[in-house]
């Protein structure tokens, strides 16, 4: 059985979850496990002008 969404209702990709209450079907997305393919590729930032602010000390993993 498929389940077509309208493309007005603006569906997402992936996984989605869908429960039985009384006579309706209430169909929802699934969260997602991991980020999505690329998804650092995409957000990369390209202004000279950004500067990342210092982080201060880190603490050590091996403690």
């Amino acid at each position: 059985m498929a389940l077509r969404i309208p493309k007005e209702l603006e569906p997402h990709e992936g996984e989605m979850r869908i429960e039985r209450k009384g006579r309706r079907w209430i169909v929802e997305p699934v969260n997602a496990k991991a980020w999505p393919r690329n998804f650092f590729k995409k957000v990369r930032i390209e202004d000279p002008h950004f500067v990342r602010p210092d982080q201060g000390e880190h603490r050590s993993f091996e403690e």
